[in-house]
């Protein structure tokens, strides 16, 4: 017979039955070759499955006449503990088959699955021995993940679990939603809490046979430690040594750009969640994971669907960039995919049916960057084959290659071997003369097959701390590339090989259109790049009148998912403050602070001011908005510079919370400053 959750003896007696089968390895410590063979599948595969499936599948989104929840809607939606339980009366997903979500992934492309063993209302669709809030306690009574784990293992699909550290069930779970004074936090132990969680991925690492991925998320609670991130990633790979585990088991991710921080962090790849970087990251391991539409789990109401047009783009994008694709499904209550995910499941299969050549297997673009597409590439026999994504056909149909060097073997459409392209050089360039017409609306893919490494000129980097100025600038520019010389101009012309060398700097006193090219052996040998420098003038400190330390705040409340206009709206409570802190808030989601006061400049120079916020926030130095980081988000930062006169300036900050973490933190930076939180002293309001 299971237990609701286990008793203080029960949690003490499987640690100690834990530490008597052996002593336990540190993996932090694995070699790099060791980490390389473990990764080795991921990295092919390249293209994955998500899938948020769970009691919040029975609302569909709707609560209340509200109909813009997903998974999250126990919380978005406050709805009571007691009253959420009874979902599971009405979780029958008769229709389930995991057969079918097994083919459907398969067919289209993906290589792994990652499901919801548990999301953060603590639900959970396996049979736990640690817990009656399960699928065992629905109307359905069927392990979900033991039939779906079987169905991949006959399709040589890699099975893996999404596991939440956050749990709103739980009773030992800390913290407490804001929103949940019913449920007091007295006796609460997030040891004995985090005791069961880790029963329970030993029932997910050793009941359901080989496991590829443990993807952990709901990290971000000021609960959740690096040691204990480190721990628990330790404590799974000694379950399962070869496991994948992702960024999100430590604290150390970056908001939703979902990179991790300098420091030691546990966790071997990346999770970048509904957004592709800009630009690869060598020697790094990340994946992209994205919804089809907005929402993660099933809201019926959500129409917002991503064309698969888009999608595939997205897809050959990532792949370009060093990256996997983690698609989202949200299935709906009864066990069915909407048709919606359906029928772009089905269409990206027939493309991936002749292009996956192009997705699997690969690595990185050697480009920066390609104006018609993405490059993805392999390594040959005699060379490299370069996969060439195009999503923009070239009208004049001769699509150009820059920057390569090497010396071409052989082109063709993927899927037409036998129907060779004409190459021809010109200057850094090889140009490719392709049909009239695309081969495929969404992406069609030109096979390049080069000898040798691929040896490709970027264009240099022209870089600076800031583009504006007060009396001269020194920019520097840079190359990768070696035995090239760097030439520019000016005045935002095309260099040539007339132009001047650039050796240590160059100068900009007066506003400037610098720009860049580099040449090999007197030719131009990749584009050229242009960046604008301003010369401006420090704005003048203000008139404060009598001051006093300290900066006003107003608080509100609302349900918003960006910065709404305060000015508009009736403040809750106001009062003063010593800094940029939220400790006057009296919810603990669906709020908004706005705090405004005067900053004092300590010299005239370029200031650069940063918020780093979960969710968003703008910054306004004299009604001049230079940070702007307002939107949904996990803590991220953002900034912008302005030049400004010694004195006194305006300083106004606003902030919004909506749900999950809520922190705000407010930095600078300028002459004789290296960037730091801005301290109380300087801050000032005149009322």
């Amino acid at each position: 017979m299971k237990k609701m959750y286990p008793s203080i003896l029960a949690v003490a007696l499987f640690a100690v039955l834990i530490g008597c089968h052996h002593e336990p390895v540190n993996y932090l410590n694995e070699t790099k070759e060791a980490k390389d063979a473990r990764m080795a599948w991921w990295r092919d595969a390249r293209f994955g499955m998500f899938i948020h499936w769970g009691l919040y599948a029975v609302p569909a989104g709707e609560w209340k006449g509200e109909t813009n929840h997903g998974e999250w809607i126990r919380t978005t939606a406050e709805i009571p503990i007691d009253e959420y339980d009874k979902f599971r009366e009405q979780f029958n997903p008769v229709n389930y088959d995991a057969k079918k979500w097994v083919k459907m992934a398969k067919d289209a492309g993906m290589k792994y699955i990652v499901i919801t063993s548990k999301h953060h209302d603590g639900f959970c669709l396996f049979d736990s021995r640690e817990t009656n809030f399960d699928v065992m306690s629905t109307p359905f009574k069927r392990d979900i993940l033991k039939e779906l784990s079987d169905a991949c293992r006959q399709e040589g699909i890699k099975m893996c679990w999404y596991h939440s550290i956050m749990d709103w069930h739980h009773p030992d779970y800390l913290p407490r939603r804001g929103w949940e004074t019913d449920r007091p936090a007295e006796g609460a132990d997030l040891n004995r809490y985090i005791a069961h969680m880790k029963a329970q991925l030993k029932e997910l690492t050793q009941n359901y046979g080989n496991i590829g991925v443990l993807w952990f998320d709901g990290e971000w609670e000021e609960t959740w430690t690096h040691d204990y991130g480190v721990d628990l990633y330790n404590y799974v790979r000694n379950l399962q040594p070869d496991i994948i585990i992702n960024n999100r088991v430590d604290n150390g991710r970056s908001g939703m750009a979902g990179m991790t921080r300098e420091g030691g962090y546990a966790g071997d790849f990346g999770t970048p969640e509904q957004e592709i970087p800009a630009t690869g990251m060598p020697g790094t391991d990340w994946e992209t994971c994205m919804t089809m539409n907005d929402h993660w789990g099933y809201n019926k109401y959500d129409d917002n669907w991503k064309s698969t047009k888009d999608l595939i783009q997205k897809l050959a994008d990532i792949t370009s960039k060093g990256g996997n694709f983690l698609l989202n499904v949200g299935p709906k209550a009864d066990g069915t995919f909407p048709e919606e995910s359906i029928n772009r499941l089905k269409e990206i299969g027939e493309w991936m049916d002749k292009n996956s050549e192009a997705i699997y297997e690969t690595s990185a673009s050697p480009f920066a960057k390609l104006d018609w597409g993405r490059c993805t590439q392999k390594q040959t026999d005699t060379g490299t084959r370069l996969y060439l994504h195009v999503f923009d056909w070239p009208a004049d149909a001769v699509l150009k290659v820059p920057g390569i060097f090497n010396e071409p073997e052989s082109a063709y459409l993927m899927g037409e071997p036998g129907k060779p392209l004409l190459v021809q050089r010109n200057e850094d360039a090889l140009w490719i003369t392709v049909p009239a017409a695309a081969l495929d609306s969404f992406n069609s893919v030109v096979v390049l097959n080069i000898k040798g490494q691929p040896d490709i000129s970027f264009p240099p980097v022209i870089q600076s701390d800031y583009r504006i100025f007060i009396d001269f600038i020194e920019p520097s520019i840079t190359s990768s590339n070696s035995n090239f010389e760097i030439r520019f101009t000016t005045d935002c012309r095309m260099p040539s090989v007339e132009s001047p060398v650039f050796t240590n700097k160059v100068t900009l006193t007066e506003t400037t259109r610098l720009a860049a090219r580099c040449f090999r052996n007197g030719k131009p040998a990749s584009d050229s790049v242009c960046t604008l420098f301003t010369k401006v003038k420090p704005i003048p400190a203000v008139q404060t009148g009598e001051l006093r330390p300290g900066i006003i705040y107003s608080y509100y409340e609302g349900d918003w998912d960006s910065l709404p206009d305060f000015s508009m709206l009736t403040a809750v409570k106001t009062g003063m403050t010593s800094n940029f802190n939220l400790s006057e808030k009296i919810k603990g989601d669906h709020y908004g602070f706005s705090f405004e006061g005067f900053i004092q400049i300590p010299e005239d120079g370029i200031w650069e001011f940063m918020t780093d916020s979960d969710d968003g926030s703008r910054l306004y130095i004299d009604g001049q908005l230079v940070a702007d980081n307002d939107g949904l988000h996990g803590m991220e930062q953002k900034g912008g510079a302005i030049a400004l006169s010694k004195g006194f300036h305006k300083i106004k900050v606003i902030f919004f919370e909506k749900g999950g973490q809520d922190e705000l933190k407010v930095y600078w930076k300028g002459p004789g400053i290296s960037e730091e939180l801005i301290a109380e002293k300087v801050l000032y309001s005149n009322k």
